[in-house]
């Protein structure tokens, strides 16, 4: 899990591009999960969400996967080609769970 250091985003909140509603709740999960001290509001949907931009790690990515599994009742395999993809932004992972949902 992120330590509770404080995140620096690559945008300001107020420029940072607006999310989706699909956007919003997968912020809010992502800010839960990982105790994350940065509002929901202010991920950028395009920033890269390991490494840079949020800055999550692989272990971060495995919680994520985990909490996107329960709350949407499909599976986010760690061996998947194209978790790169998936986990590239906000925005690229609300798509992929909009394409994959069953809850």
């Amino acid at each position: 899990m992120s330590s509770p250091a404080q995140v620096v985003l690559p945008q300001a909140a107020a420029s940072a591009p607006e999310q989706s509603a699909p956007e919003r709740e997968l912020a809010v999960l992502l800010v839960e999960a990982l105790n994350l001290e940065v509002l929901p509001a202010e991920i950028d949907p395009n920033a890269p969400l390991y490494g840079e931009g949020l800055g999550l790690d692989s272990i971060d990515i495995l919680e994520v996967a985990l909490e996107v599994s329960r709350r949407y009742g499909f599976q986010l395999r760690s061996d998947d080609a194209n978790n790169p993809q998936i986990f590239r932004s906000l925005r690229s992972l609300a798509s992929h769970v909009a394409q994959h949902r069953t809850l």
